[in-house]
């Protein structure tokens, strides 16, 4: 079986949100060793799921817990991803976090 994408991740981090916003929930919080795991058993694909992770952040998310090193690439890394406004007008959170 082929390793997931960082597109994958993203892909499944945003149905994530989605479902999440359905049920009127504000926020999700999503760890990556327990994304990796849940969606790809037994195989180490943590840097693909970690980078997803950031790069799906908007404006207004926040990191829950960083991993110990400065790349945050790691299991630790938990986002919380707020779904109360998944409008595709919220700037990422790259850009206003610099």
């Amino acid at each position: 079986m082929e390793k997931k994408t960082i597109q994958d991740y993203i892909d499944i981090i945003n149905q994530k949100k989605w479902d999440a916003h359905n049920i009127q929930w504000l926020y999700i919080d999503i760890n990556a060793k327990e994304l990796m795991t849940e969606v790809e058993p037994k195989v180490n694909n943590l840097t693909a799921c970690c980078k997803a992770m950031m790069e799906i952040m908007l404006e207004g998310d926040r990191f829950m817990e960083l991993p110990k090193v400065k790349t945050k690439i790691g299991g630790a890394l938990t986002v919380r991803y707020y779904c109360d406004n998944l409008s595709p007008e919220r700037r990422k959170y790259s850009e206003v976090n610099q």
